[in-house]
């Protein structure tokens, strides 16, 4: 253990002012997985819960690409243990298709659709912008503006579905919580100073994101939670991160749930202080690529006293590889460097 890590814990075991840390993957049904992560021979319908016990917390992709069944979320609870925690992607026909403009009905669809199925279970929703929408302050601020702030919110909006879901409705909600929100941005127009003023208006917080370069890594805190996506530090989704790079992620992790900013962070707003207090920070590994995302986000989940260090299994690496012919790496888009940096 090295001597940050082991200040880390010490700190975290003496001090209650500061939030939890959750660490899990983005998504859980990848063949690439299977005898890697997956014991071999493991039914593919048990993938969930064998994931659901190496993490605790997941984000659900099958969201963003199209309107899930109110029997799929009921079933994921089910297979998950008590305390486990779902972020859900929000509907790409809102951010890509409608463009965060006139959503009143496509977001009561998507609460309609089963999302409120999860109950205690349901944690941040993250909206995933497309690379080629910029930054518009009105746009930004009217979508966030109307989005349900509770989970009885969402079920009075949810009401007002239209004839899209055929595959029924979840409208009930067995008691009131909050929601959480999180704004992934991917154009280089969103490094901008107002952006995280709206953000903190609204409680949302700005997605931190680690893209290779692909996209803008903004670290403002704006909400009463941080969410973190780790897409590969040098390949996007592909690549796995070192001792020394989870090292780093933790300090940072360390700080910001502690309600800080690191020191050398990078921030659309470098003067606006955030408000203090401790806040839940939520991780998540999307470099699924190479099977690298659920062994590092083990890895980091145990700097924080949650389960245990594994080592990356190269060689079932290699012979699942070899068994299955190696899959083509999702193309990067729109890479983005900052024209300077900005330090907190």
């Amino acid at each position: 253990m090295t001597d940050g890590r082991r200040a880390r814990k010490s700190e975290a075991s003496t001090s209650a002012a500061a939030g939890d840390v959750l660490v899990g993957i983005s998504g859980w049904r990848y063949p690439g997985w299977r005898g890697v992560f997956y014991p071999k021979g493991l039914p593919q319908r048990r993938e969930l819960e064998y994931a659901s016990r190496a993490v605790r917390t997941i984000e659900i992709n099958g969201s963003f690409y199209s309107l899930q069944r109110p029997s799929s979320y009921r079933a994921w609870y089910r297979e998950t243990p008590p305390g486990f925690v779902f972020a859900v992607k929000g509907a790409r026909f809102i951010t890509h298709n409608k463009k965060l403009r006139d959503c009143s009905v496509p977001l009561a669809n998507f609460f309609a659709s089963g999302v409120l199925a999860l109950e205690d279970k349901l944690g941040p929703i993250l909206w995933q912008l497309p690379p080629q929408l910029g930054f518009d302050r009105e746009r930004i601020a009217s979508f966030l503006a109307s989005l349900p702030r509770t989970t009885e919110e969402a079920a009075r909006l949810a009401r007002r579905h239209d004839h899209r879901l055929k595959h029924g409705v979840h409208l009930d909600v067995r008691a009131s919580r909050p929601i959480r929100y999180a704004l992934e941005v991917r154009h280089a127009s969103f490094d901008d100073p107002e952006l995280p003023a709206i953000l903190r208006r609204e409680n949302v917080a700005l997605c931190v994101t680690d893209a290779a370069g692909a996209w803008p890594r903004l670290e403002d805190i704006t909400a009463d939670h941080v969410y973190v996506r780790l897409h590969g530090s040098r390949q996007l989704y592909a690549s796995g991160y070192t001792n020394a790079e989870l090292d780093a992620w933790a300090d940072r992790i360390e700080a910001w749930r502690r309600g800080r900013s690191p020191k050398d962070a990078e921030l659309a707003a470098p003067g606006d202080a955030p408000a203090p207090g401790p806040r839940d920070v939520y991780v998540y590994f999307d470099n699924d690529a190479k099977a690298r995302a659920p062994f590092d986000a083990m890895n980091l989940a145990a700097r924080f006293g949650h389960g245990r260090p594994v080592v990356f299994p190269r060689k079932l690496h290699r012979a699942a590889e070899e068994e299955r012919g190696v899959e083509e790496i999702r193309p990067a888009a729109d890479r983005w460097r900052y024209r300077q940096r900005r330090s907190a």
